[in-house]
Parts: structure tokens; C-alpha cells; sequence
């Protein structure tokens, strides 16, 4: 809160304005309330955060937000909409009344608010401001990312595990008489996580061609000696943080080039654990990692190690600070991924992800699960 009092101070502003549900990690952070409806969030210099909510929400706010509540009523917006119908210019007058001067607001603030906001006051848009505060994690923060990263290890094994006890046919792997799918796979990591409290979003595992492009969700029977690439970033449902792994192995005889990239692979992250450390910058990293595998034959461009070395992880599972060319400094408390990757057409892909916390001291490692290939 210092940093956001400093930042309206710096942009000759009286209070610093957002609006959003708590699917904004900024507006998560600030208020520590869980709501799919928008709320205003408001502070100003050397003052406590409101957060502004329905009279159905009230109660809950007080008990929950770190902010203090206020109504809409209290806000005085019930009174502004029996004249005002337009819906923005309503809470511009409600906002604008409240701060009686110039706002600070953050970069994805609704433009149409902040368009009938600069009838009344001076709306100037922050740096990123709470986004680089999120970056260095407490304790606290640390701890509930800890506890996302063991349900998703517990849900990794359990994939891995029906991988390793499967059977090939006819260069497909079955469980018992049924084919093992990328579909099936990723529903019992859902179910996994979601006995942990967590929601899985978007899981990869690809197999095969789909395995060399990063993101591929993947689909269809996973076959023989082909690189499966498993990738898991759920979120806790209740405090909202996310934790980040990826793991690649092969049911039966890989060919000698998957090999080969995998232990490319495995030695690029190792390196980089042994290069992360406060001041030095996620792009200096990157540049190691991108000279390792140029040394080993591998190229970094269109086809090879095409992605981000990392980056960081708190209540989004991308946010600052940034493992790749332009990223930043790193300090003690940041949270952070290291997944190098190669990928090929025809060959398939290969990626290891753990995540880890920033110390004085280098790279503490929140990944326990092995790094295996053959299984």
C-alpha cells in the first residue's frame, strides 16, 4: 500500500481507482474478495482501501476484505442512478464524488469509465504498479502457492502413473481394453485437484506432433515412444493462487533424438537454478539457457527452444517478473518458473517445468515430483 500511496503522490493524484471482479488478480490483491460481480476499489494517500459493494455483499466484505466496505448506498450511487441511467457516467459522478480530485487508475480500467470519469476529474493511467508489487511474494503468499504446487504434483503422479501401468497395441497405449487418451487424462487430473480444492485450467497433454507445439492442448490415444508432454497450472479455489509444473515422458523406446533433447533439456534447467539469484536480470538467464542449447546443436527460434525461459507465478499463473529477452531484474521473495523446452515437426516436444521461489541465496526449488523420461 506505501508503493500505491507513492504512485498517486508521483502521478499528482488524490486516490487510486479500480474496478473489477476478483478474476482481476489486481483487485484480488487489494481487497482479498472473492466476487464474479465488479466492485470499486478506492484509496487515497496515507488512507485505509475502500471497496464498494451491494448491501448484499456488505456483510461478507466486512468479514472478508482487507479493505474497508462501503455500500453503494453509503457511496451515494443509489441516489445518482434514480437521475443518472447511464450506467458509467453513474459511477463516474459516484467515484468522482468521492475522491474530489484527479485518479490514478491502473491499465485495464474500463474505458468507457474512464471516459465519463474525465468529465469531472484527470484520469491518469499507472505503471503497473500493483503488478510489480505482486511480484515479490510474502510468506503467506508463498505458502498458499506451496500448497496449490502439492495438489498438482499429487495430480501430475496420478497421470504419470496411468501412463507408466499402461499397454501397447499397435503403437497405442491402453488402459485395460479402452485406449488412454489426452481427454481421459486430463478429466482425472480435474477430478484430482478438485479433491484438493483446486480447479484445473486449461491442462495440456500432448502427444506425439501435438507435443511440438508448446500450448497444444492435446487430444486423442497417446501412442508408443512418443514424447508426452504433461502441463498443470491450477487454481486454489479458495485463496486464488496458482502454481505451475510440466513433466514429458515416454511409454516405451523413444527415438535416440528424443533422447537426446530431453537430457538438452533436463541440463538446460539445471543450469539455470544455478544462475538465478536477486539482481540478476530474467533476461541474462534466458541468454545462458539460449548459448546451452546453441553449444548442444539445438536452435532458438522458429523451431527448437521457441518460448520464455519463465516466468513468474502468484495469483495469475503468468505475471511479472519475466524469464526471457527484456525481462527484469529478480529479487528475494519472487516466485518463478523454469521450463526450457525444444520443440520439432516430426520429432515432437520436450519440456521441463519446476517452480521455485527467489532467495538471497539462489533458487529454492517448490518441486519435488522426479524428472523421468522412460516410464
Amino acid at each position: 500500500m506505501e508503493r500505491l500511496d507513492d504512485a498517486i503522490a508521483s502521478g499528482g493524484a488524490k486516490a487510486y481507482v479500480a474496478y473489477g471482479s476478483s478474476l482481476d488478480a489486481d483487485m484480488r490483491y487489494l481487497t482479498r474478495f472473492r466476487t464474479t460481480d465488479p466492485v470499486v476499489f478506492l484509496q487515497k494517500i496515507g488512507e485505509k482501501g475502500t471497496i464498494i459493494v451491494s448491501q448484499m455483499e456488505y456483510e461478507r466484505a466486512s468479514r472478508e476484505s482487507t479493505a474497508a466496505p462501503m455500500t453503494r448506498a453509503q457511496a451515494g450511487l443509489t441516489e445518482i442512478v434514480k437521475e443518472e441511467k447511464n450506467r458509467w457516467r453513474a459511477y463516474a459522478r459516484m467515484i468522482a464524488g468521492l475522491v474530489g480530485g484527479d485518479i490514478l487508475v491502473p491499465p485495464q480500467f474500463p474505458a468507457a469509465l474512464a471516459r465519463e470519469l474525465e468529465a469531472f476529474v484527470r484520469v491518469i493511467v499507472d505503471e503497473d504498479t500493483v503488478l510489480k508489487a505482486r511480484a515479490v511474494k510474502t510468506d503467506e503468499e508463498v505458502t498458499a502457492i506451496a500448497r496449490v504446487q502439492e495438489a498438482t504434483e499429487a495430480a501430475m503422479g496420478g497421470a504419470v502413473s496411468s501412463i507408466r501401468s499402461s499397454r501397447a497395441r499397435k503403437g497405442i497405449l491402453y488402459r485395460g481394453r479402452i485406449p488412454l487418451t489426452s481427454e481421459i487424462l486430463q478429466k482425472e487430473v480435474a477430478i484430482a485437484l478438485l479433491s484438493r480444492g483446486c480447479r484445473a485450467v486449461d491442462t495440456i497433454i500432448s502427444c506425439g506432433e501435438d507435443s511440438a507445439i508448446p500450448h497444444m492442448r492435446g487430444s486423442g490415444p497417446l501412442r508408443e515412444g512418443a514424447s508426452i508432454i504433461l502441463d498443470i497450472f491450477p487454481q486454489d479455489e479458495e485463496t486464488g493462487y496458482t502454481a505451475d509444473m510440466s513433466r514429458t515422458v515416454v511409454k516405451g523406446e523413444p527415438a535416440a533424438e528424443l533422447n537426446e533433447m530431453f537430457e538438452a533439456v533436463r541440463g538446460a534447467q539445471s543450469l539455470a537454478a544455478t544462475l538465478v539469484r536477486p539482481g540478476t536480470t530474467g533476461a541474462e538467464v534466458h541468454g545462458k539457457v539460449v548459448d546451452y542449447f546453441k553449444e548442444r546443436g539445438f536452435e532458438s527460434n522458429t523451431r527448437g527452444f521457441i518460448h520464455n525461459l519463465g516466468h513468474g507465478v502468484g495469483l495469475d499463473v503468468h505475471e511479472l517478473p519475466v524469464l526471457g529477452p527484456g525481462g527484469g531484474e529478480l529479487a528475494a521473495g519472487n516466485v518463478i518458473t523454469l521450463e526450457p523446452g525444444l520443440y520439432y515437426p516430426g520429432k515432437g516436444g520436450i519440456r521441463l517445468e519446476d517452480m521455485g521461489v527467489v532467495t538471497k541465496k539462489g533458487f529454492r526449488d517448490l518441486t519435488r515430483m522426479p524428472r523421468e523420461f522412460r516410464v
